[in-house]
């Protein structure tokens, strides 16, 4: 680093405090000056946290928050923040929001050039207090305003269920990897094996965004075979796997994925495929293949950069790429964004695709 540069940094503070008409606490100088560099990376994944932001995520990825109960991501075809999922019986779904609803204000705020993050601890805050969406649904000319009161929100990141009409089949879905995620997923297995006599599984992973690094690789664990890698990681001085400790959920598998399937998801799905321990179907995944790591500062703020990438158990880069499944399936473009949270293979077409091809692993 040139050390002119540092100093012009003290320079160019010094004179704003001496001669700015307008006073300004010297916290925010800095603040402006942190979010600057990271700026410079031009990486829409790296972001100077402020300590609420910070507190915010942390609060976000243990698997409890106050807010409004929904997933949201912005889709490359929009560049729109948009509703990916809503929580059952959190104040979103109790409003009628869905999957697909844009969401174009928050508080009369455009939020259309905003990063995600930002716009997530919009939404977020203590239980109790008040936020107004502007959502923009497909086929809809004006804007809804709908007011929510923000609630203690636990992320159910695991829920399964045998499917009616379907003995045997247990279907699975992961909303987001978070720190409970893997033990979740081991305590459903383990209550509807006791519960039914299971031949097989779909796990779900659709507008699943991702999530936490090790609570994929968790989650991988109990489906690669021992020893085998689950994913490589490759930083800027080295790569390494995180090898399989052991596979728990031995049974013909079908997973789930789509253009809202990210990450934490991809790793998951990447190692199954790559190791032949399901088949694929759906649409080709997001295609996030990065990884970014959280230094916290003095102060309570805290750096969040990409530090690394991924690659599946095959090696296989998918970053900007995407996962193909092994059986595409899709959508028609009028299709309701609620389907795929439905459970009726009538109403998701990927749903009755997985199905069939389960059937078929089963009957061979």
């Amino acid at each position: 680093m040139n050390i002119f540069h540092l100093g012009n940094g003290s320079k160019v503070l010094g004179l704003i405090k001496a001669k700015a008409l307008e006073p300004v606490k010297v916290s925010q100088l800095i603040d402006g000056a942190m979010k600057g560099m990271v700026q410079e990376l031009q990486d829409p994944y790296s972001v100077y946290l402020e300590p609420k932001d910070y507190q915010a995520l942390e609060t976000h990825m243990s698997g409890t928050y106050g807010g409004l109960g929904i997933y949201v991501g912005i889709p490359k075809e929009t560049h729109r923040l948009t509703v990916m999922a809503p929580i059952k019986g959190t104040p979103a779904a109790r409003a009628g929001i869905v999957a697909g609803d844009e969401i174009w204000e928050i508080d009369g705020k455009d939020v259309s050039s905003i990063d995600i993050d930002t716009a997530v601890s919009m939404m977020k805050g203590e239980e109790g207090t008040t936020v107004t969406l502007g959502i923009k649904r497909k086929n809809q000319e004006e804007l809804w305003d709908v007011k929510l009161v923000r609630e203690n929100i636990e992320i159910p990141s695991v829920e399964g269920r045998v499917l009616e009409g379907y003995p045997g089949i247990a279907y699975v879905s992961i909303s987001m990897f978070n720190d409970l995620t893997a033990q979740e997923l081991e305590e459903t297995m383990k209550s509807l094996r006791q519960e039914h006599e299971i031949k097989g599984l779909i796990l779900d992973l659709r507008n699943n965004p991702g999530g936490s690094l090790m609570a994929a690789v968790e989650t991988g664990n109990l489906f690669v075979p021992e020893g085998k890698p689950v994913v490589w990681l490759v930083d800027k001085y080295s790569t390494e796997s995180f090898v399989s400790k052991g596979n728990l959920i031995d049974l013909p598998t079908v997973v789930l994925i789509n253009k809202g399937s990210a990450s934490a998801a991809e790793i998951v799905a990447g190692a199954i495929k790559d190791v032949n321990a399901g088949i694929l179907v759906g649409e080709t995944s997001f295609g996030k293949g990065i990884v970014q790591s959280v230094f916290e500062l003095d102060d309570g703020a805290a750096l969040k950069i990409t530090t690394a990438k991924y690659l599946t158990p095959n090696k296989n880069d998918i970053h900007k790429k995407g996962i193909v499944p092994d059986v595409e399936v899709l959508l028609p473009e009028d299709t309701d964004p609620v389907a795929i949270y439905s459970g009726d293979p009538e109403q998701d077409m990927q749903l009755k695709k997985a199905l069939e091809v389960l059937q078929k692993e089963l009957d061979t």
